[in-house]
């Protein structure tokens, strides 16, 4: 699948995202696609508060993942996000949660789909809602995913 780039960001798997086994609980990693989601977007220079301060909302219609191997507590891991799709009225990212260091074992792989809302809960066209926003994400899609 086509994409911009990949965006990375490291974190460490803390004892209360791990269950008994000292495995992370697979709804986790839903979290930690948020959190990759999240800064990508933040790093592009637009953070979700303002978004919603804006009126803009973001929910989830879909999100898939498929579990390789599982990360462990104490783990550094690196949650890799991109975006695959930009449409006027959805976006897909694609993610990939590796093992930090050499190799960067495939731990999870996934994505999601949301949907751009205004702020009473109905469908918007970003292109119209905030031009200059849809103009960034275009460019940012339309990256070489490498």
């Amino acid at each position: 699948m086509n994409g911009s780039a990949w965006h990375r960001h490291e974190l460490r798997v803390r004892y209360q995202e791990t269950d008994r086994m000292g495995v992370v609980y697979h709804a986790n990693y839903l979290n930690w696609f948020e959190w990759g989601r999240t800064e990508l977007i933040r790093d592009l220079g637009v953070a979700y508060r303002e978004l919603e301060e804006t009126g803009l909302l973001l929910p989830v219609l879909e999100a898939e993942l498929k579990f390789r191997q599982p990360a462990r507590y104490d783990d550094l891991v690196v949650v890799e996000t991109r975006i695959v799709e930009c449409g006027t009225a959805t976006i897909r990212f694609e993610n990939a949660i590796r093992r930090a260091g050499e190799g960067g074992e495939l731990l999870v792989s996934g994505g999601t789909k949301h949907v751009w809302l205004n702020a009473a809960w109905k469908p918007v066209r970003l292109s119209r809602e905030s031009p200059a926003l849809y103009e960034l994400l275009q460019r940012h899609c339309g990256q070489d995913g490498g």
